[in-house]
């Protein structure tokens, strides 16, 4: 081999790790902060590099970010192939969590990169149908976990309500994993994976969650209030990132000018922070409504019934916390113990079901989580099952996670014979 030749393997090498690199850190700050709030700035600092240096290796973000969702794929299409050759559909489930768990526990410990979740591929820019392709058959072969119980007894929209669930369940759990020293990161996955396939509830409990009252004042679409901002700002940070709710966008929405949104805040960090304080009340009310109930099961069922309904109101949906990135990071950390502190309470109820026997013994910090997740996969229900609706969306996404993940068609009228 020529010097030539030598030279030049050696810059291909350098170049593949570099890559791998700006890959590597896009993933991680694309996890944490929403594909629509990382710039290639972003990317490159974490990387030491200049912006020009990235565009070196991918010109434009929309590149990088095709370049993570590929990557995403192939790691999804791996773990789905080996989930799909356990014996049963339980057992099917249960590796698909058990082997994403294993796989964030790798990434935990330098054993390979980490990948993208699928949250924000909604964000992508219009005509990418590469990447959607990709995601639209990874979630079929979600779902063919969902078909292979028994198919005929579920619905279409309960068939893509539950492979979505479990979709997002298992990658909600980057959200609270690291409670968990990477040595308990398998013991989680089971403790998670029983609640999916078993439920919540104790010996014959039955879905019939208590309403409770509303959670707020019914939503006057041409009415210019403070918290008309709020709900259109909520909805355009959830939809298209903080970065892009912009005074002139959330004013267009409201038919409103720049001096009427200055009128009622004072600049878009504040109104941020006002959304998720709107939020983290609606949580609250829910929860302290549901507090009337006798059962810590009739508790958690009746406040996680109210929010998920709530998504799909007039007044939703709820502010997610990828929104959180904009802020100061004082800001942001506050706004993230509280989300906790809020999760804390749904593990306080099971608690007190587990005593009540309502509900049968699990793992309450992990199963309050999942609540949690849930009722944010809630809020994006109709991207999968356009009829959803606040009538049907409770037995599209709370029952099968409070009854177990296979459990038998909400109209088939069996609601005990989910553990088999």
């Amino acid at each position: 081999m020529t010097d030539e030749a030598v030279a030049g393997q050696g810059q291909t090498r350098r170049f593949m790790r570099k890559r791998e690199a700006v890959l590597d850190a896009a993933a991680l700050l694309f996890n944490q902060r929403g594909i629509r709030n990382v710039t290639l700035s972003d990317v490159a600092r974490s990387v030491g590099l200049a912006t020009s240096s990235v565009t070196y290796y991918y010109k434009k973000k929309d590149d990088l970010v095709l370049a993570c969702m590929r990557r995403s794929v192939e790691v999804f299409e791996e773990l789905l192939a080996d989930a799909g050759k356990a014996e049963g559909p339980e057992q099917k489930v249960a590796a698909f969590v058990t082997g994403f768990f294993q796989l964030l526990a790798d990434v935990e410990r330098g054993e390979r990169p980490d990948f993208v979740t699928f949250s924000d591929v909604s964000t992508l820019i219009d005509g990418r149908t590469d990447v959607g392709a990709g995601h639209a058959q990874v979630f079929r072969r979600v779902r063919d976990l969902i078909d292979s119980a028994n198919p005929a007894q579920l619905t279409h929209a309960e068939r893509n309500a539950r492979a979505h669930l479990l979709f997002t369940l298992a990658q909600w759990a980057r959200y609270w994993i690291d409670r968990h020293e990477v040595a308990g990161y398998a013991r989680a996955a089971r403790r998670a994976a029983d609640i999916l396939l078993h439920g919540l509830g104790g010996a014959g409990a039955v879905w019939t969650p208590p309403p409770v009252a509303t959670l707020t004042a019914a939503a006057v679409m041409d009415d210019v209030s403070p918290d008309a901002f709020l709900r259109v700002a909520t909805r355009l940070i959830n939809e298209e990132g903080a970065r892009f709710a912009t005074v002139e966008r959330i004013s267009s929405e409201l038919k409103v000018t720049r001096g009427s949104f200055y009128h009622h805040n004072d600049n878009i960090d504040d109104l941020v922070v006002a959304c998720f304080e709107r939020s983290f009340e609606v949580i609250r009310r829910a929860q302290q409504l549901a507090g009337a109930c006798e059962t810590g099961w009739e508790k958690l069922g009746a406040a996680a019934s109210a929010l998920v309904r709530f998504q799909l109101s007039a007044d939703g949906p709820l502010l997610r916390m990828t929104a959180r990135s904009r802020l100061p990071a004082t800001v942001a950390d506050g706004i993230w113990r509280t989300m906790h502190q809020l999760s804390e309470h749904f593990a306080g109820v099971i608690a007190d079901g587990v005593i009540d026997g309502s509900i049968r013994p699990v793992d309450q910090a992990i199963a309050a989580q999942m609540v949690s997740g849930m009722i944010n996969a809630s809020a994006s229900a109709r991207r999968w099952v356009p009829d959803a609706s606040p009538a049907n969306v409770v037995d599209l996404y709370a029952r099968p996670l409070f009854m177990g993940i296979l459990c038998p068609s909400a109209s088939g009228g069996h609601e005990g014979g989910r553990r088999g």
